[in-house]
């Protein structure tokens, strides 16, 4: 990338900055993937137990999928410095 070419941008504090600020948005968006699907399979093993799985059944609550995504979507998106 650039900053693999041009070292001395590495030294600069607003590329430092934004760095840190990709990495943890990041790091946030794979918690929230990950308590997303901790959450969904809590229900649906609650909606699997008795007696939920009667009033699950009767009120149309269903099943909920967990969040999948292909590998190649989640490659971080380049970043053009220009």
């Amino acid at each position: 990338g650039l900053v693999e070419s041009y070292p001395q941008l590495k030294a600069n504090d607003n590329i430092k900055q934004l760095q840190e600020e990709l990495t943890t948005t990041e790091n946030k968006i794979a918690f929230a993937r990950q308590f997303y699907n901790d959450s969904v399979n809590a229900y649906n093993n609650r909606r699997q137990s008795f007696p939920a799985v009667l009033a699950a059944a009767s009120l149309g609550f269903g099943p909920i999928e967990l969040f999948n995504m292909p590998e190649a979507e989640r490659a971080v998106p380049a970043v053009a410095l220009r």
